[in-house]
């Protein structure tokens, strides 16, 4: 049985499941704003230990667009497992994943870097809502890269055709409001220091 055959509509004229997944995603949002904001309220009150002058931003310039490209890569997979196109959508969902590891690997650099500068969740009030914030942001990503391995995996399966592509889709919306997460720690926290 085919997913459109099995949908379930909600007054919007929306799959329930779609619906599901943007209370998800609100809810979301409301823990990274009370993250953000507890970065926020705290900017520049360490008494010790390094602060936002430890932050490489041109390194974290890269990793921000590796993290971008990721999202034009998403919308390319969603668009091929929509036209049934299994040999793109398997790449695209790779490359996808793959500039998500990337992503990951400069934040364990940077994560790496800052610890041996002295700079740890225990040191100081910067580091503690820095590591916090951006350590969330990244174990979101991780989450992202499995599911869009687990993706890659039912397309090898020949599970993956287009009545499967509302699966692909919510991979999507939450790869996108990662990436829009990342935008708004980026400008907050390696932009606007203090």
């Amino acid at each position: 049985m085919s997913e459109a055959a099995v949908a379930h509509h909600t007054s919007t004229g929306l799959d329930s499941r779609k619906m599901a997944f943007w209370t998800f995603i609100g809810s979301e949002c409301l823990l990274f704003g009370s993250l953000i904001s507890t970065y926020l309220v705290y900017q520049g009150r360490s008494v010790s230990g390094p602060t936002t002058d430890i932050l490489n931003i041109p390194l974290t310039s890269i990793s921000t667009f590796v993290l971008l490209m990721s999202s034009l890569a998403m919308v390319l997979a969603l668009a091929a497992v929509t036209r049934g196109d299994a040999l793109w959508s398997r790449v695209w969902l790779a490359t996808t994943a793959l500039l998500g590891s990337g992503f990951l690997g400069f934040q364990a650099y940077e994560f790496t870097h800052f610890v041996h500068e002295g700079l740890t969740l225990q040191t100081s009030l910067f580091g503690s809502t820095f590591f916090v914030l951006t350590g969330f942001h990244g174990g979101h990503v991780f989450v992202g890269v499995l599911w869009l391995l687990t993706l890659l995996v039912r397309s090898f399966q020949r599970k993956l055709g287009p009545d499967k592509s509302l699966q692909v889709e919510l991979a999507g919306l939450y790869w996108h409001f990662v990436d829009v997460v990342w935008i708004v720690i980026f400008t907050v926290v390696y932009l606007l220091r203090q």
